[in-house]
C-alpha cells in the first residue's frame, strides 16, 4: 500500500512538472497551414517591377495591385499577361490597396487615402476618385486591410514612433460605409517584445510592410520586408508566432492577401537581378 502511494505521488508530481501553461515557453507552436518554401510563382511584367500591395474582390483569381510610383490600379489574373490598367490619380508613393463594398481604397505612404468605385476599373481614366487626408497620425504607412463584414479599415504604420524607445507598434482603425465614406474609429497596438520573444531576437526595429487577415482563423498576418519575417497574431493582436522568410524567395515582400479558398499570396518588388512577382501558397489545413 505504501509503495502504491509513493508511485501515485511520483506520477502526480511528474504530471505537474510537464504541464504546459498558456504562453509558457515549450508550449505547442502555432502551425502555419502554408509551405513557405514551395510557392507557385507568377512573374510580373516591367510595369509591375515595383509591385507593392495586392487585394482580391469576390473572385478567386482576379488580383488588384498597384506599384509605388504611378497612380494606376492594375487588374489581372496572375497566370495571364492580360493586365487592365486604370489611372486613378497623380504619381505618388502608393503602398497598398484594399476593396470594400465595391469601393477601391488606395493607401499612399504619407497616410493619405483614395477611394473610387470598383466599377470604374475598366481600363480607362477613373473620374470618381476622392481623397481622404488627415485621418491618420503623421508617419509612414505601408499596410492596409479592409474588413467588409465589420465595415472597418486597418492601416498599419511602418514608421510612427521613436523606434529606439518604443516597444509598441500598430496603426489606426477607420470606418468605411457602402458609399466609400471614411472616418476615424480608433487604433490598435502590436507588442514588439512579443515579436522579439517569438523570433528569439533581443532587439528588433519592426517596420511592417503588409497586412491581411485569415478569415478562417481570424488571425492577422503581418509582413516585414526589412526583417524578412511573417508575424502571425490572434484577433486581438497578440503575437502567436514569427516565421523567417528566405531572402532568396522573398526578395522584397510588400503585399499580402488571401483568396476565397484561403490560399495565401505575397507580392515581391523586383530587384536589379530579378523581376517583381507574386507568390501563391496553397492552403493545407
Amino acid at each position: 500500500m505504501k509503495i502504491h502511494f509513493t508511485i501515485l505521488m511520483f506520477l502526480t508530481l511528474l504530471a505537474c512538472a510537464y504541464r504546459k501553461e498558456p504562453g509558457e515557453e515549450g508550449a505547442a507552436k502555432h502551425r502555419l497551414p502554408y509551405d513557405l518554401s514551395d510557392p507557385v510563382k507568377f512573374f510580373m511584367p516591367n510595369i509591375l517591377h515595383e509591385i507593392s500591395g495586392i487585394a482580391f474582390s469576390n473572385s478567386d483569381d482576379t488580383i488588384y495591385a498597384e506599384q509605388d510610383e504611378e497612380g494606376i490600379l492594375f487588374r489581372f489574373v496572375p497566370s495571364t499577361q492580360n493586365i487592365i490598367q486604370s489611372k486613378f490619380g497623380k504619381k505618388g508613393d502608393y503602398e497598398d490597396v484594399a476593396i470594400c463594398h465595391n469601393n477601391v481604397i488606395m493607401l499612399r505612404s504619407d497616410g493619405t487615402l483614395y477611394t473610387f468605385p470598383l466599377a470604374e476599373v475598366n481600363g480607362k481614366h477613373i473620374t470618381g476618385t476622392r481623397e481622404w487626408a488627415s485621418l491618420l497620425p503623421s508617419g509612414e504607412y505601408e499596410g492596409l486591410y479592409a474588413d467588409e463584414s465589420a465595415n472597418k479599415l486597418y492601416v498599419l504604420c511602418k514608421h510612427c514612433s521613436d523606434e529606439n524607445t518604443s516597444k509598441e507598434g500598430g496603426g489606426s482603425v477607420l470606418n468605411i460605409d457602402a458609399a466609400g465614406n471614411i472616418s476615424a474609429a480608433g487604433s490598435f497596438d502590436i507588442n514588439i517584445r512579443q515579436i522579439e520573444k517569438a523570433s528569439g531576437e533581443k532587439k528588433i526595429g519592426f517596420h511592417p510592410s503588409g497586412l491581411s487577415k485569415n478569415k478562417l482563423t481570424g488571425e492577422w498576418y503581418i509582413l516585414s520586408s526589412v526583417n524578412k519575417m511573417l508575424v502571425v497574431a490572434d484577433s486581438a493582436w497578440q503575437v502567436k508566432e514569427v516565421y523567417d522568410l528566405n531572402p532568396a524567395t522573398f526578395v522584397q515582400p510588400e503585399g499580402i492577401a488571401f483568396d476565397s479558398k484561403n490560399n495565401l499570396y505575397i507580392s515581391n518588388e523586383g530587384s536589379t537581378t530579378s523581376s517583381g512577382n507574386i507568390l501563391k501558397f496553397i492552403y493545407k489545413p
